[in-house]
C-alpha cells in the first residue's frame, strides 16, 4: 500500500501576503501616529511654558519699573519738602536779622505825638516820634553807628530838643534822640546795636518827660522821615 503526503507550496497566497502587509501598515501607522501626538504635546508645552515665563519677565518688569517710578516721586517729594523747610528757615532766619539789626530806642513806652502832628509845640509840624517813658529811661542805639552829634541845645539843632544824640548809620540813615536828662556817649564813638547811649528826661521844650526820635537823611534838622514806618520796614512792631 502507497502512502500518500498531502502537497504544500512554498509560496505563501496572495491573500495573505495582503493581509500581512496591511497588518504592517497598520502598525506603523499607529506608531507614526503615536509619535505625532508626543511631538504636538511636546511642543504646546515647551510653547506654554514659553509663554509663562514671558509673561512672569514681563510682569517683573513692570514690578520693577513701578518701584523705581515710587522712588523716584519719593525722592522728589522728599526733596521739595526739604527744600520748602530750607526756604521756610531761611525766611524766618532773615526776618529775625532784619529785626536784629535795629530795635526799639526804649522799652514799655507808650506811642505819644506822632510824625507830622501839627500844634502849637512845633515851630511847624512835628519832626519825630514821641515814646512816653519815665524820665531816667535807659535809652539805646536803635541801630549801630558813629555818633556824630551829643550835646545841650539840641547837640546843634536848636534849644527845644534839650539834650540830644545824633548817630550816623553805614546805611546813610542817621537816628536822633532828644529831650534826654544825660548823654552817655561822645562825638566819634561807635556804638553797635541796642548799646545804652543816654537816659530819657524832660528837657528843652517838653510837656513830660518822653523821648523824642527822629530817623533822618542827614544829620541835621529838617531831614526827617517817618520813624515808625521806617521801624516798622525794619520788621520792629510799633
Amino acid at each position: 500500500m502507497s502512502l500518500r503526503v498531502p502537497f504544500r507550496s512554498s509560496r505563501t497566497s496572495p491573500l495573505r501576503t495582503r493581509a500581512a502587509v496591511l497588518a504592517a501598515g497598520l502598525g506603523a501607522s499607529v506608531v507614526l501616529g503615536a509619535g505625532v501626538a508626543v511631538a504636538a504635546d511636546t511642543t504646546a508645552a515647551s510653547s506654554a511654558a514659553s509663554a509663562v515665563q514671558a509673561q512672569a519677565a514681563a510682569q517683573a518688569k513692570a514690578a520693577k519699573a513701578a518701584e523705581v517710578a515710587a522712588a523716584k516721586a519719593a525722592a522728589k517729594e522728599k526733596a521739595a519738602a526739604k527744600a520748602k523747610a530750607k526756604a521756610a528757615a531761611a525766611k524766618k532766619a532773615a526776618a529775625a536779622k532784619k529785626a536784629a539789626s535795629w530795635v526799639h530806642p526804649v522799652r514799655k513806652y507808650t506811642l505819644s505825638a506822632r510824625f507830622n502832628q501839627a500844634g502849637s509845640m512845633w515851630h511847624a509840624k512835628h519832626s519825630g516820634q514821641d515814646f512816653a517813658v519815665p524820665s531816667g529811661t535807659d535809652v539805646v542805639a536803635a541801630h549801630g553807628g558813629t555818633v556824630v552829634k551829643a550835646g545841650g541845645n539840641g547837640a546843634g539843632d536848636g534849644p527845644a530838643y534839650g539834650n540830644a544824640i545824633v548817630i550816623k548809620h553805614g546805611n546813610g540813615t542817621y537816628s536822633q534822640y532828644a529831650h534826654l536828662s544825660r548823654i552817655d556817649v561822645r562825638v566819634g564813638q561807635i556804638v553797635r546795636t541796642g548799646q545804652h547811649i543816654a537816659r530819657s528826661g524832660n528837657t528843652g521844650n517838653s510837656t513830660g518827660p518822653h523821648l523824642h526820635f527822629e530817623i533822618r537823611t542827614t544829620a541835621n534838622y529838617g531831614s526827617a522821615i517817618d520813624p515808625v514806618a521806617f521801624l516798622r520796614a525794619k520788621g520792629l512792631s510799633l
